[in-house]
């Protein structure tokens, strides 16, 4: 798909909430959410500005690294795709599950494709839970980013950090001529 904004991709294992963050990300349901995994298949594309400047949030199907089946070999070669084209990939793991194997493997296909992945910890929602996150740091992540998508916490911070990695936002042409001195107010959150 031909676009000139930064692109982020949402990569993780089956059913770990990466439409539910899509979904957050871009401020409306546009991508399937079912507890079957298989139902996100092919890339699907949205653009957002709800958090700074302009991006294309891409959402993908559950990445398997060592699939046996043809639909699962399609799925993870369409993620693979989505992380090759991104400028940040949101590594998405489920804390409720805990720390899977597949997290592990595909933690390392992303490190060896990409040099901005951030992980990011889904389904955090209680203290217990913020606690017990601390066993994916045996990912090799020096940052985990804790977040519940479906309620919607600790997604600004984590769009703060997916900014500062993409650097700063474009430049209104108007902004460029402003001789003015003025200094630009913050955004709000």
């Amino acid at each position: 798909m031909p676009h000139s904004l930064p692109v982020i991709a949402i990569v993780g294992r089956p059913n770990v909430g990466k439409s539910t963050l899509f979904n957050r990300l871009i401020g409306h349901r546009s991508a399937i959410v079912h507890n079957t995994p298989g139902v996100t298949r092919d890339r699907h594309y949205d653009i957002t500005d709800r958090y700074g400047y302009s991006v294309m949030i891409v959402d993908t199907g559950g990445f398997e690294p060592h699939p046996e089946d043809q639909l699962f070999r399609n799925v993870r070669a369409q993620a693979l795709a989505a992380v090759r084209e991104a400028d940040v990939v949101l590594f998405v793991v489920d804390s409720r599950a805990g720390l899977n194997p597949l997290d592990e493997e595909v933690g390392r296909v992303l490190r060896t494709v990409h040099s901005k992945v951030l992980l990011v910890i889904n389904k955090v929602e209680g203290n217990q839970q913020r606690l017990e996150a601390a066993e994916f740091y045996a990912l090799g992540f020096e940052t985990l980013h804790l977040v519940s998508a479906e309620h919607d916490h600790g997604i600004t911070d984590l769009m703060d950090e997916v900014y500062l990695l993409l650097g700063p936002g474009p430049v209104e042409e108007d902004d460029e001529d402003d001789d003015s001195g003025a200094i630009p107010e913050d955004d709000e959150e």
